[in-house]
């Protein structure tokens, strides 16, 4: 069978880091063209991840002309994630799509849209619901082991880590900070987890209160204040239709000890569940409290440790193989979008000072 042809948009720190290194381990998928504002990132890309002879392109719509290519991958800051999407779905390409879903909800809508017109599918890149414990917490959910899950927490707080390259610190390419960069990781898992995407209302809480602050002992060097437009810090209280009650915590830079990333905390009926050290089950069994702690290790051979297959590359291949053969990926469109107007509704509700409720 001939293999899929894959055309990447955006070659950037995202690109580099996952989208290209995971396709790269599907036998199925080629890549063929790359596109960047930068020609010489595209360059560098084509000659690493790509076939004899791939293409490079700065602009995204003569490459997707061009190539005619039978997917897309979407990896630029997220304003353009949007309009690059349609484009692509427009022209009869299955695309996956960097998170979050687009910087608005009226982006996520119109690809939504286009999504349903194309006949095609669309996915977005949510990669965290491929790690171990995160699978094995969704086996649990899904067994119903927690019962109703009624509260959960969706934690993205780092203490000093804010990143200074690309965009990241510009509120007009990027719709926000770390609410819309890594919170929706975390929102992303918590929804998934709970299988629950009918939100009613939102209040949130935006600070940009470090911003402006050098010596910052930043993970990735001294920020630059005069960049900075986006918040260092968001919180979100969300009520789901049914009563469920989500509280979400995003920062680059928050003076606490209690870090902790795209993980997130269930509270059910019948049993709770955490992502701290791999994955914890509290309940209570015959009349005692217990804490149960899987193995989530692939060794137990004394001559062999194993090697698991990492999140982006599990990511990668499920994408090709829902493409190849006509299944649901993963991450659908219709969850993510569910993300993206939370995490909207949280920054309106911070700029009003008012609760967001949802009629539909």
């Amino acid at each position: 069978m001939a293999k899929l042809r894959v055309c990447i948009v955006g070659c950037g720190g995202i690109a580099n880091g996952k989208h290209m290194p995971g396709l790269s381990k599907v036998d199925e998928a080629e890549m063929v063209a790359f596109c960047d504002i930068i020609p010489e990132r595209a360059q560098k890309a084509a000659k690493d991840f790509g076939i004899p002879g791939a293409k490079v392109y700065t602009d995204y719509k003569e490459m997707i002309e061009t190539e005619k290519p039978d997917v897309v991958h979407v990896c630029t800051p997220n304003k353009s994630h949007a309009p690059i999407t349609i484009f692509a779905l427009e022209h009869d390409c299955h695309v996956m799509c960097e998170k979050p879903m687009a910087k608005t909800y009226a982006d996520a809508k119109a690809m939504l849209e286009a999504y349903k017109k194309s006949g095609k599918k669309l996915t977005i890149g949510y990669q965290n619901r491929f790690r171990s414990d995160a699978q094995y917490l969704k086996s649990v959910c899904e067994a119903g082991e927690l019962g109703d899950i009624y509260y959960a927490k969706a934690h993205a707080v780092r203490r000093r880590a804010v990143p200074t390259w690309g965009v990241f610190l510009n509120e007009e390419e990027q719709g926000g900070g770390p609410l819309i960069d890594i919170g929706t990781h975390a929102l992303d898992l918590t929804l998934w987890m709970m299988d629950n995407y009918k939100p009613k209302s939102v209040k949130g809480s935006v600070f940009k209160k470090l911003g402006d602050q050098t010596e910052t002992g930043n993970a990735w060097g001294d920020w630059n204040p005069e960049e900075y437009t986006v918040e260092d810090s968001a919180f979100g209280f969300i009520t789901m239709e049914n009563g469920a009650t989500i509280i979400l915590e995003s920062s680059w830079a928050l003076n606490t000890l209690d870090v902790k990333e795209a993980k997130c905390s269930l509270c059910g009926t019948k049993a709770g569940a955490d992502m701290e050290d791999g994955v914890r089950v509290n309940r209570a069994n015959h009349g005692r409290l217990t804490v149960e702690k899987p193995d989530l290790s692939v060794g137990g051979v004394a001559f062999y440790d194993g090697a698991a297959a990492k999140a982006h590359e599990i990511e990668a291949k499920q994408w090709i193989d829902a493409i190849i053969n006509d299944t649901q990926p993963t991450v659908l469109p219709e969850q993510a979008i569910v993300v993206t107007r939370i995490l909207e509704a949280i920054y309106e509700s911070a700029k009003t000072g008012k609760e967001v409720v949802f009629d539909d």
